[in-house]
């Protein structure tokens, strides 16, 4: 339980307002991590009703959204694997990366909606990129290609032909 502590912080730290605590579960079996809300917190679903009325206005904001609280699987690979790579390194990207993954997918098999779907697209298609072993400045080849382009000579050539073409209309 005290070997998992600092992952609970780190996961605590880097999710800030979005989830109230993080602790470990003896419920999950399957998966990794899940959402869960209070007692008396609003469910998955009546947040989702809420947020579908018309006439709600700005303030509801605030006291609508659930606090949540992340339960994680201290048995799952993912999380044993997680928590080894947040003992090396607390302020890892990767880190940080794959707890906001954790979340967004514990989001929706909780039943929550996201709230900002590109970005965790963005994160899945970074996942791809690297299960896949492409290199991310493969992606922008461009910056090496500008390097090879010889350098543009001869533009008082153009300004030349642009007045002379003026003086022609």
């Amino acid at each position: 339980v005290k070997t998992y502590e600092g992952l609970c912080k780190v996961i605590k730290e880097t999710l800030g307002e979005k989830v109230e605590k993080c602790i470990l579960s003896k419920r999950v079996v399957d998966s990794p991590c899940v959402l869960v809300t209070g007692e008396y917190g609003w469910s998955a679903n009546m947040e989702r009703i809420m947020k579908a009325q018309a006439l709600r206005d700005s303030s509801m904001g605030a006291y609508m959204s659930s606090k949540k609280t992340m339960e994680i699987n201290p048995t799952h690979p993912i999380v044993v694997s997680l928590r080894e790579k947040a003992e090396a390194n607390k302020s890892d990207k990767t880190v940080k990366d794959l707890i906001w993954l954790l979340y967004d997918t514990s989001l929706l098999t909780s039943g929550f909606s996201l709230e900002e779907p590109v970005v965790f697209a963005n994160r899945i298609h970074r996942l791809i990129q690297l299960g896949l072993q492409i290199d991310d400045d493969g992606a922008d080849g461009d910056d090496v290609d500008l390097d090879d382009l010889p350098d543009l000579e001869g533009d008082d050539d153009e300004d030349e032909d642009d007045d002379a073409m003026e003086r022609v209309d």
